[in-house]
């Protein structure tokens, strides 16, 4: 079985089809879908989609970086108030962009840090959205990676070298479609890092891989990923799907 470990089929593009995207993730071996919320205006449909299917769709809370504006005060508050209200089984997607706009850069980082108190403070790991910022987020992150904090770089395109960083400090990579694109760089780099190290994920509807590139993304797709890492790293698929399956269940849980 696998795990997508980031995927956002909640979203609206995939509206009236939940059901039929579900059961074609079932099909191809996809035990669990991980939820990352976006920020407020996501956390409903969100959790309408984790309620009616508990077994298959977990949800996380926090706020995404290019959602953070003036107004981030009020959505740390919103946020707050649903992680005391429900158990969720990690914090994100959260971290830096500086890819879009650099215009609320200071409340971005005042919004990573008060989510990664509260990862610690709720002993949940961190799924963390880094884009051109990966030397601040280091930086802010490794703090608190040495009071115990855990978690990932969703969607990694950095170097083996800032990957190795990420690593070091306890975390995992995620390892979604750019890992089939032809130019990206992200196969070599993935090629040369530990199997136990890495998770699996879609990051749906972005990202297809190939052969759906430029096609919207679904959980079902993860099983290209995963294709692509075993002949990356010449080994089985099967070994591939349970390591990643385990690295996922650890992170965020899941085996209780």
């Amino acid at each position: 079985m696998i795990i997508d470990s980031h995927s956002h089929i909640y979203s609206s593009e995939f509206k009236n089809e939940y059901k039929e995207i579900i059961e074609r993730a079932k099909e191809n071996g996809v035990d669990k879908i991980i939820l990352p919320n976006i920020d407020s205006s996501s956390i409903n449909a969100m959790l309408r989609l984790s309620d009616e299917y508990p077994e298959t769709c977990i949800p996380l809370i926090g706020i995404h970086p290019t959602s953070v504006t003036e107004d981030y005060d009020q959505e740390l508050e919103i946020i707050e108030f649903w992680l005391k209200k429900r158990e969720f089984v990690g914090i994100g997607e959260i971290g830096l962009d500086y890819y879009w706009d650099k215009t609320f850069r200071d409340e971005q980082i005042i919004v990573l840090e008060q989510q990664l108190n509260w990862c610690l403070q709720y002993n949940l790991p961190a799924v963390l959205h880094v884009r051109d910022a990966f030397d601040d987020i280091y930086d802010i992150v490794a703090p608190f990676c040495e009071k115990g904090l855990k978690g990932v770089f969703h969607s990694f395109t950095g170097t083996v070298e800032q990957a190795n960083k990420a690593i070091k400090m306890g975390f995992l990579i995620g390892v979604n479609g750019l890992v089939t694109f032809k130019n990206a760089g992200v196969d070599k780099v993935i090629a040369q890092l530990p199997i136990d190290k890495l998770l699996v994920e879609t990051d749906a509807p972005y990202l297809a891989p190939v052969p759906y590139r430029g096609k919207r993304n679904e959980s079902s797709y993860v099983t290209y990923v995963v294709e692509k890492i075993s002949d990356l790293k010449e080994v089985s698929y099967d070994i591939v799907s349970e390591t990643t399956t385990s690295n996922c269940k650890k992170l965020f849980n899941l085996g209780k």
